[in-house]
């Protein structure tokens, strides 16, 4: 019976099986808990702030070393601890309501969602190649998006009746999922140096952190990246925490029976979700996701856009304006972030993948703590219309770093694979 059950599936279905099950069990503990610490727990503002800050300051000292881990000893290994830390971390959270509690809570899965965060697209790109990822990619996007709807519903249900039940439980769920990995996940794709050939922990982190290094400063493309990511946090962090506030606060809601301004606005972020997910599924098929040179266009062009969506939600004169162009900025964003991703991992040597990966990440992170402190005092000073304007005018260096990056030689000599 346990031979059954430990055999290992096809590495396909478990990414999106990996990709399905997070994104349900993160909406569980993310639909209510904000209001679970401000209602449960009473943080104040500042509180809330720190609790956010601590978040990100854990990500950005971890994650390039925990992409090391992936890269030197097993990308399986390092998925399972990530998962099983940010059960732990959740549980936390929802087992102690204070503020220091909260404040580990952030430390041990943002701990946690270091050791996932590269090693899993490192992974699955091992496993199929590079020429198979980008259509892996969208459908673990599109299954994302649709799970996101029933996964919010329920956690609302859940917590009718207990609010914190949703944190605990989607922990749970965490740590149960690093334990069915441990029997099913497969990895074929990577290998480990033998033990005689490996240099002591440390020194072999240091090697392949200076090998990541030398990658990102051989190819033009991989450092416009880095400062893509970089901009991408500075404008990020204030955009996602005043979007909801500005349509709670800059426009009169339109009266429905029996339907409470929370729930309008989980049902416009429900319904954007949607809409995402039917133009991801044009764009897989219509782009050829091997082609790095219709990547580049299509997230060049994707990043102009969403410029323009974030200024025009920020200054929109009405309530059914403001929706449309937030329904725009989820769909831009749903669309970038696969595509990106692809043609990131197209450029990027295998044996230090999960690394760069990792520095992308760590730049966002910075980014997220140096950019969201002065936009929040910007909307506290001048309004939220005017953070947000910031947010959108922060993200716009972004399209001359794409536009480096579709003039390198590195890309410009990419052509499609044949089918």
């Amino acid at each position: 019976m346990f031979a059954l059950y430990s055999r290992k599936w096809d590495a396909r279905r478990v990414y999106l099986l990996i990709s399905g099950a997070t994104a349900f069990f993160f909406n569980l503990v993310f639909t209510v808990n904000m209001v679970y610490q401000v209602q449960t727990v009473g943080l104040s503002p500042l509180q809330l702030v720190l609790v956010g800050t601590t978040l990100e300051l854990a990500i950005f000292f971890f994650e390039v070393p925990t992409g090391v881990v992936a890269d030197v000893y097993s990308r399986r290994l390092s998925i399972i601890i990530g998962f099983a830390l940010i059960g732990l971390g959740f549980c936390v959270e929802g087992l102690f309501p204070s503020f220091i509690a909260i404040l580990a809570a952030q430390v041990l899965w943002g701990i946690g969602y270091t050791f996932t965060s590269g090693a899993q697209q490192a992974w699955i790109t091992d496993e199929v190649g590079e020429g198979q990822i980008g259509p892996i990619f969208i459908r673990a996007s599109q299954i994302g998006n649709l799970i996101g709807i029933p996964s919010t519903l329920f956690a609302l249900l859940l917590g009718s009746l207990l609010l914190n039940l949703p944190i605990v439980l989607g922990g749970l769920l965490f740590i149960a999922l690093a334990a069915f990995l441990v029997l099913v996940m497969p990895e074929h794709g990577f290998k480990a140096k033998p033990a005689a050939e490996r240099e002591s922990t440390w020194r072999e982190m240091s090697t392949t952190l200076r090998a990541g290094l030398r990658e990102v400063r051989g190819q033009p493309v991989l450092l416009a990246l880095l400062g893509i990511g970089l901009f991408v946090g500075l404008y990020s962090e204030g955009f996602d925490r005043l979007n909801t506030a500005h349509l709670l606060e800059s426009f009169t809601l339109p009266q429905i029976a029996g339907v409470q301004p929370v729930a309008l606005i989980g049902i416009i972020g429900m319904v954007g979700g949607l809409i995402a997910i039917v133009v991801m599924r044009v764009v897989e098929k219509r782009l050829n996701m091997r082609d790095g040179r219709a990547l580049a266009r299509v997230v060049y062009l994707c990043n102009a856009l969403l410029v323009g969506a974030i200024i025009g939600f920020a200054l929109a004169g009405s309530f059914v304006v403001a929706v449309l162009l937030r329904w725009l900025v989820t769909i831009l964003r749903t669309v970038i972030d696969p595509l990106q991703s692809t043609w990131m991992n197209q450029h990027i040597d295998s044996s230090v993948r999960a690394t760069v990966i990792s520095m992308t990440g760590q730049v966002d992170a910075f980014g997220q703590i140096a950019g969201g402190p002065p936009v929040g005092l910007l909307g506290d000073r001048f309004g939220i219309r005017a953070a947000l304007v910031a947010s959108g005018l922060i993200l716009s260096p972004v399209l001359l770093l794409y536009a480096r990056v579709l003039r390198s030689e590195h890309l410009i000599v990419s052509e499609p694979a044949p089918e």
